[in-house]
Order: structure tokens, then sequence, then C-alpha cells
């Protein structure tokens, strides 16, 4: 199933027409139209508010799959204690990875200010 496919779904979701889920999301049907035919793609922004809209994740809107959740158990080796584990494990991302982890920060972001705002 295709990112356009996944959002024509969650608009038969919301017993909607596309033409209010345009309107609803700032997005011309024509840009809609180009992603049904595959001319172009929504832009990572875009994305971000069409998941945050419909209350799915980025990972499931891009990928059509939720992310697992991981459990992880190791023992905590002794670092620098000016170096907070964050910033040492961010040093060996690859750029697409730590792009990745920014769209997910803003999105973050973003849904926090929804809330905050009264919305999902």
């Amino acid at each position: 199933m295709s990112i356009y496919e996944r959002i024509e779904s969650l608009i038969k979701s919301k017993a909607m027409t596309k033409k209010e889920f345009c309107k609803e999301l700032g997005i011309s049907t024509g840009n809609l139209g180009d992603w049904k035919r595959g001319k172009s793609s929504p832009g990572t922004n875009k994305l971000i508010d069409i998941a945050a809209y419909f209350d799915v994740s980025l990972d499931w809107l891009m990928t059509g799959r939720e992310r697992e959740a991981v459990q992880v158990h190791e023992e905590r080796e002794a670092y620098a204690a000016d170096e907070p584990d964050w910033i040492r494990l961010s040093s060996r991302l690859t750029e697409r990875e730590k792009a990745f982890i920014q769209e997910y920060l803003e999105f973050t972001e973003y849904r926090r200010k929804l809330k905050r705002m009264g919305g999902k």
C-alpha cells in the first residue's frame, strides 16, 4: 500500500471527502491528484500534519508498519561524565538517521503544541 493509499484509507475512515480533507489540511486538490498518480509525494511537513491530524504514527503513514517496541537491557558502561549518552550515540548516526530523528523530534513538538491548544 502506498502513502497515498494509506492517506485515502484515513480519509474514508473519517467519513470525509477528499475535498474536505484538502481544505482541512491546506492541500490543493491538484497536489492530492499528483500524489495519487505518483507524480509527486507529500513533503515531510505535510506528512507530519497528516499524521497528527489522523492521530497515526509517522512510521505507519510512511511505511505502513508501526515501529516495533524494543526492550533493551544492557549494563551501563562508564562514560565520561560530561558527555550525555545521546550525544555519544548521535555521533555514530548516518546523516539519514539524524534527519529522521530531527523529523521525529519536530513531529513530537508539533503534537505537544496541538495538545496544549486543545487538539488531539
